[in-house]
């Protein structure tokens, strides 16, 4: 018994079902990420950035070269195998660069690019301003104190003859849009990639410590000095590269306006990954820039080793939710425990014989209690035993039909009987006979 239709069909059941379900693990997803946080275009000095001081132009020439572009978020991510590009602001902890820079020597190679220029946010004042847009004031070096402090970075103008400052360097050359704020480096163990055309100071560069690097080394600007072997006399082969790049105008969207620039980047790029073979990918570092996510639980949920146990999760859901919707429609209306009326309590009992599993026994008291109806309906006399009883029965049942069975013969059937077939059979000719003598 039903208590009431539905007003839903099971599929449209199922699809709000399975639409909420997916809807609610994307949004967890999404929070575990950080991906509802603030846009990283804020026109600041990263690879997401398309402001003139950012990097997202680099980021987009790289891609389209077909180099793997990633973007680190997490300190997790920043311990991987491809190039990193460090992107640090002017008043980054200097020792955090040195100690993630000296993590992954043996890592994979890492560039660092220096901040001169602070950019303010250009006010919307129309629909042509788009988000990102700034505008750079005053230069300044970097305070970086206890990054690579044997180095000297100096802030000055590059002219000569009254030209605009010029650089060379890996095969190229080029204009730097700024002529009045170059900044460069000087310092040992730093060989040169990229010098100013005018005065060859360094614009970029790479440090010459123990590893070996033949790709770089052959592209130095004049005659790079031998591998510096280590305590042991020995160059180790395991370590990469570390690269500076001291003016940033080289490398950003303000600079990538020249195309020269952008295929100075790639060849700077393919030079720090040569002699790292299996790997061509190059991530983009956001967590000095103020885009850091930590760790969290719902992080960890979609992340190995803890992935395998969260998939085992939704599919114990999904299997649950099946279950679910194989029963769905209106929920039947509970009857009462025992049920009321002759009939529910023959049914009862011949169930509980079933399940007992003594129905075989029933023939005997159905023939007697079939005998004693029909001697009570005959006006029988009590006195007389079973046998006297059923031969009277055969007798008046030979008067009323001489045609049929014997009172005797079908009771005897019915005592017989073991079979479930052959007590039906049997029960019936008995009421038959107890109909035709009732009559």
């Amino acid at each position: 018994m039903s208590a009431g239709r539905s007003p839903f069909s099971p599929r449209a059941v199922l699809a709000l079902v399975l639409g909420g379900g997916l809807l609610f693990v994307l949004l967890l997803w999404l929070i575990g990420a950080g991906l509802g946080n603030s846009q990283a275009n804020d026109g600041q000095a990263h690879g997401a950035s398309k402001g003139l001081t950012g990097y997202a132009a680099l980021a987009a020439y790289l891609e389209r070269r077909g180099q793997p572009v990633a973007f680190a978020r997490t300190p997790r991510a920043l311990q991987q195998d491809d190039l990193l590009i460090l992107t640090p602001p002017r008043e980054a902890d200097g020792a955090a660069i040195a100690r993630l820079v000296n993590q992954r020597r043996y890592m994979g190679p890492t560039l660092v690019v220096t901040p001169k220029w602070t950019a303010l946010p250009v006010p919307r004042r129309s629909k042509a301003f788009k988000r990102g847009w700034v505008e750079i004031i005053e230069p300044e070096p970097p305070l970086w104190e206890g990054f690579e402090d044997g180095l000297q970075v100096r802030l000055a103008p590059m002219r000569a003859a009254g030209k605009p400052a010029r650089w060379r360097g890996l095969g190229l050359g080029g204009e730097l849009p700024s002529s009045e704020n170059v900044l460069s480096g000087q310092g040992s163990g730093l060989v040169p990639l990229v010098v100013g055309e005018q005065d060859g100071r360094i614009l970029a560069g790479y440090l010459n410590d123990a590893g070996d690097y033949p790709e770089l080394r052959a592209l130095a600007v004049g005659t790079a000095p031998e591998p510096v072997a280590d305590d042991e006399g020995e160059i180790d082969p395991d370590i990469h590269p570390v690269i500076l790049v001291f003016e940033p105008d080289l490398l950003n969207n303000y600079g990538l306006a020249d195309a020269v620039n952008a295929a100075l980047g790639e060849r700077l790029v393919r030079a720090a990954l040569d002699n790292h073979d299996g790997h061509d990918g190059v991530t983009f570092d956001l967590t000095f820039n103020g885009f850091a996510r930590s760790s969290n639980l719902l992080t960890l949920a979609f992340q190995p080793p803890f992935l395998a146990a969260t998939l085992c999760l939704l599919l114990a859901t999904l299997v649950l939710g099946w279950r679910a919707f194989l029963r769905f429609g209106p929920p039947l209306a509970d009857g009462p425990a025992l049920a009321f009326g002759k009939r529910a309590l023959v049914g009862n009992a011949a169930a509980l014989l079933r399940r007992a599993g003594r129905l075989h026994l029933a023939g005997q008291p159905y023939a007697d209690a079939a005998r004693e109806r029909i001697a009570r309906a005959l006006a029988l006399p009590h006195r007389l035993d079973p046998a006297a009883t059923e031969a009277a029965i055969d007798r008046a049942l030979a008067a009323r039909d001489a045609s049929a069975t014997p009172f005797s013969t079908a009771a005897a059937a019915m005592r017989a009987a073991r079979r479930p077939a052959e007590l039906v059979g049997a029960a019936q000719v008995l009421h038959s006979l107890e109909r035709t003598l009732k009559r």
